[in-house]
């Protein structure tokens, strides 16, 4: 069996409480898995840690059979900008640019080209030009998205991806990220409150009491 994009081993981390702890976690390439759980369970804490922006109490992660926290911030930067994806509830772009140029700015720095194929598959190839304060909440999301899979990531880490969105592009957005890691043998970690969505991927955990646990 092939070496695990993701593998975390016995994580533990809390802030004023203890949010979870002991937590075992893998993740290979073309799989896909979901987190789910009430508010303030630690979900995105979670998914930060397994993300190299929250080192952990105690535990290790290890992403493409690197241990992530012992590694210097130089190599955890060449991470973050070729190796792995994320894709937040709110886009994060830059507002005085157009939508072409925010996606530009990813491709730019990984080195990769934007994939026509993927604008159209989201349904923003005809907005390309317009900047970003006019285009509705929706395609600033699928810009948000496009941006990060035009890097070509290995792994996809997605904290409410379909939060903000209507029920039709939240399954349009479902169907670019299962197409994206299928074809790109990547892997998809999504944290989300919508079970609909948390359901189409291969494996859901519920994360609750401090443990993490698959959801039969």
């Amino acid at each position: 069996m092939s070496q695990p994009l993701l593998k975390a081993e016995q994580i533990s981390h809390g802030f004023d409480t203890q949010l979870f702890e002991n937590i075992d976690f893998s993740l290979a390439s073309t799989q896909s898995a979901a987190i789910v759980g009430r508010s303030g369970s630690g979900k995105s804490t979670l998914l930060h840690i397994f993300s190299t922006f929250i080192k952990p109490n105690g535990g290790e992660v290890f992403l493409f059979g690197e241990e992530i926290y012992a590694q210097p911030e130089k190599a955890i930067e060449a991470l973050r900008r070729y190796d792995i994806g994320i894709i937040f509830q709110f886009h994060y772009l830059f507002k005085g640019m157009s939508a072409l140029e925010n996606i530009e700015v990813a491709t730019m720095l990984s080195g990769e080209t934007i994939d026509e194929g993927l604008l159209r598959k989201l349904g923003i190839d005809e907005v390309m030009e317009h900047k970003i304060g006019d285009l509705s909440g929706g395609q600033q999301q699928r810009v948000s998205i496009a941006r990060v899979l035009s890097k070509k990531p290995r792994i996809i880490f997605a904290d409410e991806p379909t939060g903000n969105l209507d029920n039709e592009t939240a399954v349009l957005v479902m169907d670019v990220l299962m197409d994206y890691i299928r074809s790109n043998d990547a892997a998809l970690l999504l944290v989300t409150h919508d079970e609909s969505m948390a359901n189409r991927c291969d494996t859901v955990y519920r994360l609750d009491e401090k443990m993490l646990k698959e959801q039969v």
